[in-house]
């Protein structure tokens, strides 16, 4: 699925969640956490300023690891079988920091 964000939208590729717990026990995937960490796989143009049409830039680029709320953006499945992790479309405004 190829996805083009528009305005101030991005694309992130959520990481995988722990499988077991740190004492080796496998978890089921109800009692998974989904991680807020992720990967930016796309980034829209910027916003549009109503007032005269400008386009403010973007803070963020591809490939920058980000953190995020538990409700961020809008879940979708990555049907590739070779894909590893959800898809989230969220606004730039949804992102709390950059992982350096």
């Amino acid at each position: 699925m190829d996805l083009k964000p528009i305005g101030d939208r991005i694309i992130v590729r959520r990481e995988l969640s722990d499988e077991k717990t740190a004492g080796g026990i496998l978890l089921p995937d109800a009692a998974k956490k989904k991680p807020q960490r992720g990967t930016i796989l796309a980034v829209g143009p910027g916003k549009i300023n109503k007032k005269d049409g400008t386009r403010a830039p973007m803070q963020l680029k591809n490939g920058d690891k980000v953190l995020f709320t538990s409700w961020a953006g809008d879940e979708f499945k990555d049907r590739k079988p070779a894909a590893a992790g959800d898809i989230l479309i969220m606004n730039e405004d949804d992102v709390l920091a950059v992982i350096e």
